[in-house]
């Protein structure tokens, strides 16, 4: 954040000034073109490895009708949502605050059938309300995965997994996994006697880990000193294994306590064993923001991003609030934040990259775009220009273009020496950039037939295609 003028953050660290706030609702997103070349591969590099996994992508609606969703989504959300009316029914229309929620109604609709497990994938932005001084955004790009009708400590490893290989796949290297179980702490308020009210206030203090709130609250519920005490000690219990047996001496007898450790560290146990302790920490005081989770939970942290990259968990009952119950667990990752992990903001060489420059004077504008259209065959990143240039200047104006717009190759149509049947090609040279001299004899040029241009084209990526 700027501090002169005043900026407003939109994603994947582009800034705009003060002046140009109320061009853009706050915390909707512009992210351009650069940018959104690293967004979109960092999309399909997650969509794909996930796919590798058998979780096949669904494409979820924008806008839902609340009283369908609202089962499965918590009044805090609903407040958070964007509603406006249906001018052909007249019903409450959202705009879509929640994958889960969407994909819980779904198969609780039976539109996946019923063959279990299922594994699903999506690439979809949620829109919830935040005010403007929390920092968050409101409109959130989210790519997730859905494992849904398994109920074992395998399940719910396979998606801890999985979210750990996207991350390491898109090149996160140095990150943290906070892995918890809701089942644990909210089993100790139960056990203490706290009030429906009270237990939600007090999982609202310790996901913030507010532990004066949090004292505060089992002071007004009366709870008794001994129950106090290890509802206070819980949200500070974060490690490695070490916690799970202080876990136990807190769980005492107390068979919810104990069914939840039991599941946490035969987790936990997978994990160490595929060789992911490094990334891992335990915390008993580990909430998700959304009440369905009921089980094994976690979050993701990188350095240099204050909030989580994202995160999931177990649900086994949201389902049911459409129908009947199915275990179900799953993730999903922010992918701004995500591309702030990787801090690839401001790396434009990539991004820039174009593969042929296929340029021509203006008078020959139709050969030109035959030209660029038989090389986009090939697969190619092919950008076409016409250049007022013409005669001997042409090919000194074409290698000025490549350079601009870092052209692997430069095509050039209709230069002066040139058959119809042939262009001039102008390669890369040995510093990175199209060859060029003082002079037209200086330049790194060569004549060729667009008919054999187009085939050596096709040839490499061919040979590519191979090598995949």
């Amino acid at each position: 954040m700027a501090s002169a003028p005043p900026t407003h953050r939109v994603p994947s660290g582009q800034t705009h000034p003060l002046r140009e706030r109320s061009l853009v609702p706050v915390g909707m997103a512009t992210i351009l073109p650069e940018a959104a070349q690293h967004v979109r591969r960092l999309e399909t590099q997650l969509l794909a490895h996930v796919d590798r996994w058998g979780y096949d992508e669904i494409i979820l609606p924008t806008f839902e009708y609340l009283d369908v969703l609202a089962p499965g989504l918590e009044p805090d959300l609903i407040e958070k949502c964007y509603k406006f009316v249906d001018r052909t029914t007249g019903r409450i229309l959202i705009l879509r605050p929640d994958a889960t929620a969407q994909i819980a109604r779904t198969v609780a609709m039976g539109m996946m059938g019923s063959r279990l497990p299922l594994r699903l994938s999506y690439r979809a932005t949620v829109f919830r309300y935040e005010p403007e001084h929390a920092g968050r955004d409101r409109e959130i790009f989210q790519v997730g995965a859905e494992l849904i009708g398994a109920d074992d400590a395998t399940s719910d490893t396979e998606i801890i997994t999985l979210l750990i290989e996207c991350l390491q796949q898109v090149g996160l290297r140095s990150f943290k996994i906070s892995l918890g179980h809701v089942g644990f702490f909210k089993s100790l308020l139960v056990r203490a006697g706290l009030s429906p009210g009270g237990q939600k206030r007090a999982e609202q203090a310790a996901a913030r880990k507010d532990l004066p709130k949090l004292q505060e609250i089992l002071a007004e519920e009366r709870v008794m000193k001994k129950f106090a005490r290890a509802i206070l000690e819980a949200p500070e219990l974060c490690g490695q294994a070490e916690v799970l047996a202080r876990g136990r001496q807190l769980a005492g007898n107390e068979k919810t306590l104990v069914q939840s450790l039991d599941r946490l560290t035969k987790v936990y146990q997978l994990l160490c064993s595929a060789g992911y302790q490094e990334s891992l920490f335990l915390d008993l005081g580990e909430f998700r923001g959304f009440d369905y989770y009921d089980g094994v939970v976690f979050d993701v942290f990188a350095e240099g991003v204050g909030v989580e990259l994202g995160g999931g968990g177990r649900y086994d009952h949201l389902i049911g609030r459409f129908g009947r119950n199915i275990p179900s667990t799953g993730f999903a990752l922010n992918v701004d934040r995500l591309f702030r992990g990787l801090n690839l903001s401001g790396n434009t060489s990539e991004a820039a990259r174009v593969d042929v420059l296929v340029v021509a004077p203006r008078a020959s504008a139709k050969k030109l775009i035959s030209v660029a259209g038989q090389l986009r065959q090939s697969s190619k990143r092919v950008v076409q220009q016409a250049l007022s240039a013409s005669g001997k200047d042409l090919i000194d104006a074409a290698a000025e273009a490549g350079l601009r717009v870092q052209a692997d190759t430069v095509i050039v149509v209709d230069a002066d020496g040139a058959t119809s049947e042939h262009v001039i090609v102008i390669q890369r040279g040995a510093q990175g950039s199209p060859g060029r001299g003082n002079g037209r004899s200086r330049l790194n040029t060569k004549m060729m037939s667009i008919k054999d241009l187009v085939a050596r084209m096709r040839r490499t990526r061919a040979g590519a295609e191979r090598t995949l």
